[in-house]
């Protein structure tokens, strides 16, 4: 019973022990306190979105066709699912680490049937052990922490990896958005593009009765020819990179059985919440790869206090108590008692410089750590500055684009009736056509590019305004 007081003590003096990490500091970041040309104050919130809000895309991404996309793709999207199976890795990880804190104690039974001669006659003789006991094997008290430290090191890593997985997760909803973006902008282009195709075959087939007529000559025939055959290809580069496009969201989807709807969504109907950017100094609070960079450095930091309880002595025990006997009949008996208690000390004298090394080594991805925290903090800040200063400006140009693309309708318009006049000639009518058709396709990719940037804007805030 005297063993059992004095062992119990040493496990709670071992659970009290101290700690040789380092005071952690979060490190100042270095940013900007303000968004300078990027917003007018008036678009910019100061309040901090909570964790549900962050979480919760659907009220960003409202559109029912692109909910339903994304939510599949959650399901199913084998990265994000390789990024889940990492947190049940390192989550194990951490326990196995966290266990060096308690002693391991196993139940042990054994029995022996062995043939050696007697120390009294010398004749050879055949008996039996029965033996069963409770012990704790090479438990390590803690007294400098240095298990303590690794288990602290363990948990940040854990709680590192899950900020990767909200981070794969938000990317992924960018992703997909981005694609599906994608996807409307080309079905838009491709009926832009089947439009035009029929009108210029329509203008070949005028021309070449009007030159059979000996209207007109070869070479107006030819020109609507060949814009005919452009408006062609045009067509089939479109449906090329649509079907390409629909792969890539069947990738992210996780099935190439996912079918995307067919219906004809226009662009200009999708918007996103007003903006509301937040302050720099909230980005720490909202960016899981900020916050997946901090957990790594708090486990360097811990690291470090591992690397410094290695120059001090360690004490490791290895007890057990139990019972010996020659019949299992008497095992338990009075008598058979047996135990043991053998305390280890190693005390450091020479390791040929290893321990400093691995000091050395610590601190060293301590400081490569702080770099990497603030390196992520000022990308972020970048992604942020870039979407935010492009908001504002595709906004003008988006504007812009339309009063091109209005005006350019309705030049094609007047250079038609000109034409069928007799007023314009057919240089001026093919190029009004041309312009037309130019200026459809810029007003197509600005918009997307609009709304592509949102979308970065969304992730590069950590999922939300």
């Amino acid at each position: 019973m005297k063993h059992l007081k004095s062992l119990s003590l040493l496990i709670s003096l071992t659970l009290a022990s101290c700690s040789l990490n380092p005071d952690y500091d979060r490190p100042a970041a270095p940013i900007p306190t303000t968004y300078k040309d990027a917003a007018s104050p008036s678009d910019i919130g100061n309040d901090v979105l909570s964790e549900g809000q962050l979480n919760d895309w659907r009220k960003h991404f409202s559109d029912p066709s692109l909910q339903r996309i994304i939510e599949a793709a959650l399901k199913n999207n084998r990265d994000l699912k390789l990024a889940a199976l990492r947190i049940e890795e390192v989550r194990a990880q951490y326990r196995i680490q966290s266990s060096a804190q308690l002693p391991s104690i196993d139940a042990t039974g054994s029995y022996i049937r062995s043939q050696q001669p007697s120390p009294l006659t010398g004749k050879m003789e055949t008996g039996s052990q029965y033996q069963a006991g409770v012990g704790l094997t090479a438990f390590e008290l803690d007294f400098f922490g240095r298990i303590r430290s690794l288990s602290e090191a363990a948990l940040a890593q854990y709680f590192a990896t899950e900020e990767a997985h909200r981070a794969a997760r938000i990317s992924l909803v960018a992703e997909v958005a981005t694609t599906y973006i994608r996807e409307l902008t080309l079905a838009q282009q491709e009926l832009l593009a089947s439009n035009t195709l029929k009108s210029r075959e329509d203008s070949f087939a005028i021309n070449r009765k009007r030159l059979e007529a000996g209207v007109t000559n070869a070479v107006e025939m030819r020109t609507a020819e060949m814009l005919s055959e452009t408006s062609r290809a045009r067509l089939a580069e479109v449906r090329r990179e649509r079907a390409r496009v629909r792969n890539n969201l069947r990738i992210l989807v996780g099935s190439f059985d996912f079918a995307v709807e067919e219906k004809q969504l226009n662009i200009e109907a999708i918007q996103f919440p007003p903006l509301n950017a937040g302050l720099p100094s909230k980005l720490i609070e909202r960016r899981p790869d900020i916050r997946q960079q901090e957990e790594e450095l708090l486990a360097a930091n811990a690291n470090i206090g591992a690397a410094r309880a290695a120059f001090f002595p360690s004490l490791t025990l290895t007890s057990s108590i139990g019972s010996v006997s020659r019949e299992f009949s008497d095992l338990f008996k009075g008598g058979t008692e047996v135990w043991s208690f053998m305390p280890q000390l190693n005390i450091p004298i020479f390791s040929g410089g290893r321990n400093k090394a691995n000091l050395d080594v610590a601190n060293v991805r301590k400081n490569i750590a702080v770099v990497r925290y603030e390196q992520s903090i000022q990308n972020a800040f970048r992604e942020v500055m870039d979407t935010l200063v492009a908001h504002d400006q595709l906004l003008v140009q988006v504007t812009a684009q339309k009063a091109v693309r209005d005006a350019d309708s309705e030049r094609a318009r007047l250079a038609q009736k000109r034409y069928d006049k007799g007023v314009a000639n057919y240089l001026e009518y093919l190029d009004s056509q041309r312009s037309q058709f130019e200026s459809d396709q810029e007003y197509l990719r600005l918009q997307e590019l609009r709304l592509s940037n949102d979308i970065a804007l969304y992730r590069s805030l950590g999922g939300g305004w």
